[in-house]
Formats: structure tokens, sequence, C-alpha cells
């Protein structure tokens, strides 16, 4: 993913916590915030809760590939971040999917259909 599409700094994630909106789910939180720039930036989040650096790093990437393959039926213009919960890791990923698609319509990020 190019760094012009992710969120990096600190003040760009503490903006989205505080005046964008979230969703929970046990697999993970979704926060998401309008931008001007005409294109989604992601954040990724994983705690050391979480556990050591091979398993954070495996939840940034799944959630990332989460991400990806549903960006074309998200809306544009938005800054979103994914914050990785325990069951991240472990989940099917088939129920990866479906709490990002849920989450992602709760704050109404997805397209509307055609």
């Amino acid at each position: 993913m190019k760094a012009a599409v992710t969120l990096k700094e600190n003040y760009e994630f503490r903006r989205t916590y505080q005046k964008g909106v979230s969703a929970v789910s046990p697999v993970m939180v979704l926060y998401c915030r309008k931008n001007r720039l005409g294109q989604n930036r992601l954040g990724l989040v994983s705690s050391t809760k979480l556990g050591h650096a091979v398993v954070r790093n495996r939840c940034r990437r799944r959630l990332r590939e989460v991400y990806r393959l549903e960006k074309p039926q998200l809306k544009t213009g938005y800054d979103i971040i994914l914050v990785a919960r325990s069951r991240t890791a472990t989940a099917p990923w088939p129920e990866l999917q479906k709490q990002f698609r849920r989450l992602c319509r709760k704050v109404d990020l997805m397209k509307e259909p055609v």
C-alpha cells in the first residue's frame, strides 16, 4: 500500500478518534472520518496486548487484506482506522470479511448498490 493512502501521523489518528464515528465488533473496531482528499486513507492499530510482534503483524496483514478486497465497495474520501482485537489473529477469514462489511454498513461507508 502506498504511503499516500495510509495514516501515519499521530495527529491524524487523534483527529479521527475524536471527531469520527466508530463501530465495534468482537474482531475489530472501525473508526472513520471524512477527509477532503478524494481518496481513502487507512490506519492500522495493533496493541502490544495482542501478543508478540509476529501476532501483531499477522493481525495488521489480515486487516489490510480485508480492506483491500472490500475497497471497491467503499465510498471515497474517508480516513479509516482499523483496530485489531484479540480475536483478529484467530478468527476465520469469512468472519473477518463479514464483520468488516457489517461495520462499514453501520457507519454508512458502503456504496449504494446500483
